[in-house]
């Protein structure tokens, strides 16, 4: 445990590599008891941390103000750091295959500044292997170092929930694995200097590796169900959430409810596992089932909506259409790969060109992803079908009466409420005349 005491006593720093949603929180929250260096590429986010402005509004710009963090882009600082944290995202391209480019570029930028006496433990989601097989061969090309020898390799995959503000790094228990013993033991007695919450030591880090790519993968399938049931009640002219509600009276019956499955963990991380199982000849049946439908269902929603429009004699392409956030989950700034954008091309494939207001969502990630410009919530007016697609604060704390006024008719009999999270009362809006549906 001699890196351990070492980091506690202030002799040694650790680092963190990637400074987003999830590297940026970890750096802060080890800068209370330790020496951290926070490094990341983007050099306007770095910047936005030096004058205490938190983008993600994971911590809030006051802790990034009050933390001792040394927020650099200058990749040579991570020389100083004996215990070194990578924290990249871990996207997948245009097939759906893993796009391992960005933790490909920090092994490197790792590697090319490791010192002997080090540990690198990774946390990015992957599938298993990734971390010894590719990862380390990186490591040790770019240092000339030897694994085990000089320096020692990790992984302990996040768990933070963005926007959460009760499942914090602090309070999820935090799976751990190393190399060998030594490093296992190192790296548990690192992270339980922050994680109150406790360790489990994996056996080894592939074990580390697949906990983490099953966790969100169990997620998508039931949420996969729940979004084949809704399809399936809507068809029988039942309504789910009610069905639910009363199924979960037993006991034992998983809260789970239909929704659109974006973001960057739940709606990619199934894929890697499945990329690996096909490695090894196998191909997914359960996994890719799920997937398919949960990827379908921002056009499901759209196909919902024009219906609804139909119904009650709207023209379609001249319909005004308002259309409540587009980040991937409520009360996050984080808008990639929402699946509310799949609402708004379907939308646009009728000839429907709906706006969007989102105060929580970072504008210009809208528009670079989506070619989405924000409007504000005064510029909901006249419309003729509201789409209420993720349930932000703000969003739930309209009240009807703020609603009303966002319509074109006096008869709500033809005003639409499309109320994709179920955050209204749908007995109420019924009662109001509204032509209400939901998933």
């Amino acid at each position: 445990m001699n890196l351990y005491n070492e980091i506690v006593n202030r002799k040694e720093k650790i680092a963190l590599v990637g400074l987003g949603y999830v590297g940026m929180p970890i750096a802060v929250e080890f800068s209370k008891h330790i020496n951290v260096i926070g490094f990341d590429i983007n050099e306007a986010k770095i910047e936005a941390y030096k004058n205490g402005i938190d983008p993600t509004q994971e911590v809030g710009d006051e802790a990034i103000k009050k933390c001792s963090v040394e927020w650099t882009s200058d990749e040579t600082k991570l020389k100083e750091a004996k215990f070194i944290i990578v924290a990249v995202p871990t996207p997948v391209n245009d097939d759906t295959t893993p796009d391992l480019s960005p933790v490909i570029g920090s092994s490197e930028i790792v590697g090319r500044n490791l010192t002997k006496g080090s540990i690198v433990v990774y946390e990015s989601t992957v599938y298993p292997g990734v971390t010894e097989e590719v990862c380390l061969p990186i490591l040790e090309r770019e240092s000339g170092l030897k694994c085990g020898v000089d320096f020692k390799i990790g992984y302990s995959p996040e768990r933070i929930n963005p926007g959460d503000k009760v499942h914090t790094l602090t309070s999820i228990k935090k799976i751990v694995s190393g190399m060998d013993a030594e490093s296992l033991e190192e790296i548990a007695a690192v992270y339980s200097i922050v994680v109150a919450a406790g360790v489990h030591k994996a056996s080894c880090i592939k074990v580390a590796e697949a906990a983490k790519v099953i966790e969100n993968s169990q997620r998508d399938i039931n949420i996969a169900f729940m979004n084949e049931l809704s399809i399936i009640f809507n068809k029988m002219g039942i309504d789910t959430l009610e069905v639910l509600e009363a199924a979960g009276t037993k006991w034992n019956f998983l809260p789970f409810k239909p929704g659109l499955v974006g973001g960057h963990c739940i709606g990619i991380d199934p894929y890697y596992l499945t990329y690996r199982a096909e490695q090894f000849g196998y191909h997914s049946q359960i996994i890719l089932s799920g997937r398919r439908i949960n990827d379908d269902m921002g056009k499901y929603v759209a196909e919902q909506t024009v219906k609804q429009m139909i119904s009650c004699d709207k023209s379609i392409t001249h319909a005004r259409v308002g259309v409540l956030g587009i980040t991937f989950k409520e009360d996050c700034p984080d808008a990639r790969n929402s699946k509310v954008a799949d609402i708004l091309k379907e939308l646009n494939e009728y000839g429907i060109k709906p706006i969007v207001c989102d105060p929580v969502a970072d504008a210009p990630d809208a528009k670079r992803f989506y070619g989405v410009d924000l409007v504000s919530l005064d510029e909901f007016h006249d419309l003729d079908c509201l789409i209420i697609a993720v349930a932000h604060k703000e969003f739930k704390s309209l009240t009807n009466e703020d609603i009303g006024k966002m319509f074109k008719e006096s008869d709500n009999s033809k005003n639409i409420i499309i109320d994709v999270k179920g955050v209204r009362s749908k007995d109420e809006l019924k009662s109001l005349g509204y032509k209400y549906w939901r998933l």
